[in-house]
């Protein structure tokens, strides 16, 4: 709802406005990558192991992608500026409380509380740019400025995460959101108008807490896995009561009057496939990050710093291969994307998987990040198009946030469950090959690092394959969601 003072229904400060979510944007995306960078040093400092490891991660989207959804309603009914004011100030206190920790439980509390704020944040930030900027012509700008923020902001995360890892402290990867919020809040309260929606103002606080709960037993229950087994008393109870939790969560959704996630948005064939799609997306690709950066540093030496410009790669592949998915997907749809995509994904994380600690970067590594770049931009967008396909205009948002929910989540799930792969066969080859002697740890270690990388490659391939069957829509899913928000 524009504000009834803009003249002609425009806000007189929307490209200051601009400006300042932008800011806020590009701290979240950076936060998303940036901690990748610093974990080997977090780990030698806080004393965090091999299973553990996976949580600095995971705490963070799993608390950012189960929660987002009400993120927004409350950003809706409580007034947009407001909660955007507030997430700046609890991600700042988050990202301060994280970069203090002097115990790996302290730091993974720290970031699940920046995943909290960052729900908030996000979609806030998105509904303020829609009600500011009325006209389309404008608005598609400043949805390509987040784009651009959204696909260059990994890289410059990765990047300063390796200088201010390699020239100050793992710290800093976390500290440095305090200033760059700080200066968003003062920019905030002077260029930001307040916006409310209409309509209902219930909240669905049942769903919220199964969906949540849910999740969490199912992360936990992987992470267990890695330490006491498959067949431990402990796993099974936590993954027993997330699917307990998750059924009750979708008995819920079903019977409340304003539910957290309309069921309606989930069942239409293409918009539920591109969810699932991007599910597996996120459970494949998150991982991969993790572990090709503990290789990088760990078994082959890299800086961090250097790290960090080694994944360069693949965001100027995504970046590239993202405008020429633009040209194509208005004359041949999203289905004739999307599956070749995912499969020359998979082909690249298969080719990673040849890696060993003698192996170089230029003979393997680059070669399957540009592949993996390449297929991955021909996915993101025309996934967008399709998870909106058919929907109506009040679940415009629901759906949209849904395409970043279901990555988030299934980042978060996915790394749970490859870290737990990835410790098992990293332990059995250890156990099998003693007699490497010294370079037994290094062996081990990409050993367990190439298995996760074969079974990222099957959960995209098994992308694939949902997509294939579940996408059964043309080129009118461009003209369908065109000036829609994604989040």
């Amino acid at each position: 709802m524009a504000n009834p003072n803009y003249p002609a229904g425009q806000a007189p400060d929307r490209w200051r406005t601009l400006f300042v979510v932008a800011i806020a944007q590009l701290m979240i995306v950076l936060d998303s990558s940036i901690v990748n960078i610093a974990i080997p040093s977090a780990k030698l400092d806080l004393g965090i192991t091999d299973v553990n490891q996976q949580w600095v991660i995971t705490a963070y989207t799993l608390a950012f992608g189960s929660l987002l959804l009400i993120g927004g309603r409350i950003g809706d009914f409580m007034g947009r500026k407001k909660i955007f004011l507030i997430g700046l100030i609890g991600f700042a206190a988050a990202s301060a409380l994280g970069g203090i920790a002097t115990t790996q439980g302290l730091l993974f509390g720290a970031r699940a509380l920046q995943g909290v704020f960052a729900a908030l944040l996000a979609p806030a930030a998105l509904s303020i740019i829609s009600v500011t900027f009325t006209v389309p012509s404008e608005r598609a700008k400043a949805f390509g400025v987040m784009g651009a923020i959204s696909g260059g902001g990994a890289a410059i995360g990765l990047i300063l995460g390796g200088a201010l890892t390699e020239f100050f402290s793992w710290r800093w990867c976390l500290g440095v959101n305090v200033p760059i919020a700080l200066v968003a809040f003062f920019l905030a309260t002077r260029f930001v108008h307040e916006s409310k929606a209409d309509g209902d103002r219930t909240y669905d606080i049942p769903g919220v807490i199964t969906a949540t709960a849910g999740l969490f037993s199912l992360t936990y229950g992987f992470n267990q896995a890695a330490t006491t087994g498959w067949s431990d008393n402990l796993t099974i109870s936590f993954l027993v009561a997330a699917v307990v939790l998750l059924v009750i969560f979708v008995i819920i959704e079903s019977k409340v009057a304003n539910p957290m996630m309309p069921l309606r948005v989930v069942t239409e064939r293409n918009r539920g496939g591109s969810y699932l799609g991007s599910l597996v997306v996120g459970a494949g690709l998150f991982s991969m990050f993790l572990f090709l950066g503990l290789y990088l540093q760990i078994v082959l030496g890299y800086s961090p710093l250097k790290s960090g410009f080694a994944f360069l790669p693949f965001t100027a592949g995504i970046i590239v291969f993202a405008g020429i998915a633009s040209q194509l997907l208005p004359k041949v749809g999203p289905r004739p994307l999307m599956i070749p995509g995912l499969i020359a994904s998979s082909i690249g994380l298969l080719f990673l998987a040849r890696i060993t600690p003698d192996t170089s970067y230029v003979s393997y590594v680059l070669p399957a990040l540009l592949i993996m770049s390449s297929g991955m931009a021909l996915v993101f967008i025309p996934l967008t198009s399709t998870s909106l396909h058919n929907v109506g205009n009040n679940d415009t948002g629901v759906a949209s946030a849904m395409v970043n929910t279901s990555q988030q989540i299934g980042g978060s799930l996915g790394t749970a469950l490859l870290n737990t792969v990835a410790a098992t066969a990293t332990a059995t080859y250890a156990a099998a090959n003693t007699a490497l002697g010294e370079n037994a740890q290094a062996y081990a270690l990409t050993h367990g690092f190439t298995v996760a990388f074969k079974f990222s490659a099957a959960l995209l391939f098994i992308g694939a394959i949902v997509l294939f069957f579940f996408i059964n829509i043309g080129k009118d899913a461009v003209v369908e969601t065109e000036g829609a928000i994604t989040h």
